[in-house]
């Protein structure tokens, strides 16, 4: 694949510029296996509606078309746009605190995976997708105390996991 330049202009980057040196969904490392694209997790309702609605820009159209966002001058999560129907988000200030922000990705660990897919290939990669395996401890959780697919069962437990890929659905 020829690489690709990629410069970004949005709320939180100004004149941010990335290269795509993988196809698009491809290629990821092995220890990398998502369960949801970036467009089915805006589709089913994650971070309470407010996540990326200013990146339009940067990455597919067809991403947003169906994204559950809250509306453009509200930055409050609702966790009623949440597929779960909860809040099972942080403050980025939090994230911050913990240093699990990284410069080139300032809205974190799923900016980092959207890029990720797009075909951005990144110092912060190993770091990100340890972080990504770390959380399947909650699907552990949700197996041993929910009944298969309730989804009445560990909602928030569940949000969380949608926010990193695992389709939780299907616990």
């Amino acid at each position: 694949m020829t690489k690709k330049s990629v410069k970004v202009n949005d709320k939180m980057q100004k004149d941010y510029v990335y290269e795509l040196s993988e196809k698009k969904g491809s290629n990821f490392h092995a220890d990398f296996n998502p369960e949801l694209k970036p467009k089915e997790m805006l589709r089913l309702g994650v971070f309470g509606g407010v996540y990326m609605r200013d990146c339009k820009e940067e990455f597919p159209e067809e991403w947003f078309k169906n994204a559950k966002f809250q509306k453009e001058e509200s930055y409050k999560h609702e966790g009623s746009l949440n597929f779960f129907g909860v809040n099972a988000s942080q403050p980025l200030s939090v994230w911050r605190e913990k240093g699990w922000i990284y410069k080139d990705d300032p809205r974190g660990w799923f900016q980092w995976y959207c890029r990720y897919y797009m075909g951005r290939r990144h110092k912060e990669d190993l770091k990100q997708i340890s972080r990504w395996k770390k959380m399947k401890r909650h699907v552990g959780q949700v197996k041993k105390n929910c009944k298969r697919k309730d989804l009445t069962c560990r909602r928030r437990q569940r949000q969380t996991l949608l926010h990193w890929a695992y389709d939780s659905r299907k616990i």
